[in-house]
């Protein structure tokens, strides 16, 4: 479980997350969603150790990221807004290599890489280097990599831009098998169509604070609107939001 009270983080005059407060349940797809701008990143990036907050606390399986971030990193797979991939390393290595900094032993190690390679579609990339991957393939080494040590929490930065057809709806099924499987994932976008198509609750996010949350119908019916899309403008552009 994902929970996050209070974060605030600013960066010189600008206030990036103002306060903001929601909890993501296992077993449930949590959909953060906002513009361009709207706090979303920094959030994440709260939640996975990388930035500190100024204050409030992120908690994980209910361990303090602030005063104990390597065990929460322990409990978290992490797809990053940019998928940082080394180029000369293929798949298979950049799994082995998220596997050994997890302190996954050899023998354990090997078999996650063939389960993660089988279940990601990755068999004919699997050897290959990746400089010259395409969007798609670089997404599949970066979910298997955040996966490799089995964590309880997933959270994916905008899993699905860039993909074509057929890799996002490969993404869209791995996001509800995680889901079946009891994991806590919080999904991060501003597309509503991805959102619609996997969140079971949203959470949305503008000029850095919460100002809805809840299931998409639940939001829908808030907003008085017959789409979430015709929502999601709804909420945004209202200073009162319908947070509850």
């Amino acid at each position: 479980m994902i929970e996050v009270k209070n974060l605030h983080k600013r960066f010189g005059a600008v206030t990036a997350v103002d306060d903001v407060s929601f909890a993501a349940a296992d077993g449930v797809v949590t959909g953060l969603l906002g513009p361009n701008g709207a706090g979303k990143t920094t959030t994440l990036r709260m939640l996975t150790t990388l930035i500190e907050p100024d204050r409030g606390a992120a908690l994980i399986d209910g361990q303090d990221v602030a005063r104990d971030p390597i065990e929460a990193r322990r409990r978290i797979g992490v797809l990053p807004d940019t998928r940082g991939l080394y180029p000369r390393l293929t798949a298979r290595e950049h799994i082995q290599y998220a596997g050994e900094l997890h302190g996954l032993r050899p023998e354990g190690l090997r078999q996650r890489i063939e389960e993660l390679i089988e279940l990601l579609d990755m068999r004919a990339i699997a050897d290959r280097r990746a400089e010259g991957f395409s969007n798609g393939e670089r997404v599949k080494v970066a979910l298997a990599r955040a996966l490799v040590h089995g964590p309880r929490n997933v959270m994916l930065d905008e899993p699905t831009n860039g993909l074509d057809v057929m890799s996002t709806r490969a993404v869209r099924a791995l996001i509800r098998r995680l889901r079946d499987q009891g994991k806590c994932v919080l999904f991060s976008s501003h597309v509503m169509q991805e959102v619609s198509a996997v969140c079971d609750r949203i959470v949305v996010v503008a000029r850095g604070r919460v100002v809805a949350e809840g299931t998409p119908e639940e939001i829908r019916r808030r907003a008085g609107k017959e789409n979430l899309e015709e929502a999601f403008v709804a909420v945004i552009g209202s200073d009162q939001g319908l947070a509850q």
